[in-house]
């Protein structure tokens, strides 16, 4: 078991959403402004269609399958207040690693030093990741749930298999776990359909939207 998640940088003054998916207590799923909306614009029915067949609280094995081809995925965080941030996240196929069913934890790479995430995870640790495959499955996964920071060393000593990055720059200090609470399919109906060029990746260029410009006439 995990047992040395780093300390909170701030308070957690946002508590756990208990109130997506159903339990005894509370057999609806979805948040109360989902089914809100779905009462008002008379969407109930198809809604519970999709809550009955395709949300799950854990990752079933044809999610695993998904999550471990995937070379990138989109990370929504926000603080206590609800001031959200949505980023990036890429590596080599399967850089998000499945643990078990209930929980994945993906490297955090060196960046700008900013920590937008994972300050927002320190304040709120309610994490929405979405995978979105352009090519051979042309479909997306959701996984909302809770995420903790975690120390390299003391994940490895829990997870040994963990693969080493070659390159030292794409070595990870520190990895975020996520206790999966939904997931659930992405639908492919609007989701183009991409080929890589096989290039090299590019260099880093992170002037791109501040560096002076010249116009021509």
């Amino acid at each position: 078991m995990l047992t040395r998640a780093l300390p909170l940088l701030l308070p957690r003054t946002a508590a756990p959403r208990t109130d997506r998916l159903a339990t005894p207590a509370c057999p609806l799923v979805g948040s109360a402004g989902e089914r809100t909306l779905q009462q008002r614009y008379g969407t109930g029915d198809r809604a519970r269609r999709f809550y009955d067949t395709q949300v799950l609280d854990h990752l079933n094995d044809a999610m695993r399958a998904f999550v471990a081809r995937q070379e990138f995925m989109f990370l929504a965080t926000s603080d206590a207040r609800g001031n959200c941030d949505s980023t990036f996240r890429a590596g080599p196929p399967g850089f998000v690693h499945v643990l078990d069913d209930h929980r994945l934890a993906w490297p955090d790479y060196r960046g700008n030093g900013v920590m937008a995430s994972l300050g927002n995870i320190s304040e709120n640790p309610r994490v929405g990741l979405l995978f979105l495959d352009f090519g051979a499955d042309g479909v997306g996964l959701h996984v909302n749930g809770a995420a903790t920071i975690v120390d390299d060393a003391d994940l490895r000593a829990d997870h040994p298999d963990l693969p080493v990055e070659a390159a030292p720059t794409r070595r990870a200090t520190r990895w975020v776990v996520a206790d999966v609470h939904e997931a659930y399919i992405h639908c492919s109906k609007f989701i183009p359909r991409l080929r890589s060029d096989g290039s090299a990746p590019r260099r880093g260029r992170s002037d791109y939207f501040v560096r002076p410009r010249t116009t021509s006439r």
